[in-house]
């Protein structure tokens, strides 16, 4: 029995996937405040050698892998006598998930790039955190069945995602009717479309609720972010589209909400902070004690809610047109969203011109109703050629 009480409390070994990115710090806070229960066992980064180091040097992983393969001697040199195992390319990254030491894959890294390794680790049977969405907007339908074949949980860590999830605790026996994913509106809530027209990439990095990076950012001002959310939800929760509703929540105190088939609705809540959704994945289905702010509902007398422009912002509705067409189309959204937000923060174009250029990705790509993966990294490749073009036009 002792045997088995100290097993239990042996830290849970973490790979964080997108180590030096805004989830993948926070997810170290919280392996930092909690080193009884966890411990940093890989850490991933693309190209931030200088932080990736010093966080190699005070968590002391296993191994860390450094994406950019010029950057492989430097770390290596500055790492060599933490007795840490340096690796370096895409390859390493998706292969290091496969290390028999790890038990929880945070997936995190950015975009598109967070696929290859979010899916080697599934294969090897490793429960996934899930900070990357487009790795089921992308490919929900591979993603999901590979899960259930290899029996991998899949918990949520975006704060809409992980709030619908914490509702749906106790609840197996009962049908979902609706979800509605709560959105801040960004720092353009309310603006028009001739506002819209001048922004700057300064003022669309200043989001009013949440410190996140660049391009989850700008995906937050444009609604793409909650267009993603609303595809990644489907797959999650095994959702039809008319049971996906978004409504604009500028408090971001409720994260999201579920109602049920007999009309009852049930909301997560608290101050927004993504350190709880990473350590709730983290642990669950236990809950460990925090010394994060709490909620006072007297600092908040009021809760507002508004329906979201989509006129204005027109993101959203191609990301529903996306999803109900289905196939290979919420990969090429994905596929061309991040080019043209590339091309925002790189002021090639202007923050209006971003949708007009993804809708016409849309029109022209080819449709495929069942893509294997193959199709979706060749769908993802040419999306983003045309993007490109798109963009020179």
């Amino acid at each position: 029995m002792n045997q088995i009480q100290n097993q239990e409390k042996e830290p849970k070994r973490i790979a964080i996937m997108g180590s030096t990115g805004s989830i993948g710090t926070q997810a170290l806070e919280v392996i930092r405040d909690n080193p009884t229960h966890f411990e940093a066992e890989v850490l991933v980064a693309h190209s931030n050698a200088e932080l990736l180091i010093k966080q190699a040097i005070e968590f002391k992983p296993n191994a860390v892998v450094i994406g950019d393969e010029s950057k492989y001697q430097y770390v290596k040199d500055a790492l060599f006598t933490h007795d840490v195992k340096v690796f370096a390319g895409a390859k390493s990254i998706e292969q290091i998930v496969e290390m028999e030491t790890i038990d929880t894959v945070l997936a995190s890294i950015v975009g598109y790039a967070g696929l290859a390794s979010t899916i080697n680790a599934i294969k090897h049977k490793k429960a996934i955190a899930l900070a990357n969405k487009e790795t089921l907007v992308v490919a929900g339908d591979i993603v999901t069945k590979l899960a259930y074949e290899n029996a991998v949980n899949l918990y949520p860590v975006d704060s809409e995602h992980s709030a619908i999830f914490q509702c749906l605790v106790g609840e197996f026996e009962n049908q979902i009717e609706k979800i509605y994913l709560t959105a801040s509106g960004g720092p353009f809530r309310g603006k028009d479309r001739a506002f819209l027209a001048n922004v700057t990439k300064v003022q669309a990095l200043k989001h009013p609720n949440w410190v996140m990076g660049a391009k989850i950012t700008i995906d937050s001002a444009s609604l793409m972010n909650k267009g993603l959310e609303v595809i990644e939800a489907k797959w999650l929760f095994n959702l039809k589209a008319e049971q996906i509703d978004v409504i604009v929540h500028p408090q971001s105190i409720i994260h999201s909400i579920v109602q049920f088939t007999d009309g009852s609705m049930k909301a997560q809540m608290g101050l927004p902070d993504m350190k709880l959704p990473i350590q709730y994945a983290f642990t669950y289905p236990e809950r460990i004690k925090t010394n994060f702010p709490r909620f006072d509902f007297f600092n908040y007398p009021q809760l507002t809610f508004e329906k979201p422009d989509t006129e204005t912002f027109t993101n959203l509705a191609l990301a529903f047109k996306a999803m109900e067409k289905g196939g290979n189309m919420p990969c090429v959204l994905n596929a061309a969203n991040e080019i043209v937000v590339q091309a925002f923060l790189e002021d090639k174009i202007g923050f209006l011109e971003m949708s007009d250029v993804i809708a016409k990705a849309l029109d022209k790509m080819p449709f495929i109703k069942t893509p294997s993966i193959n199709d979706y990294m060749q769908c993802d490749k040419e999306t983003r050629l045309l993007t490109t073009e798109l963009i020179k036009k």
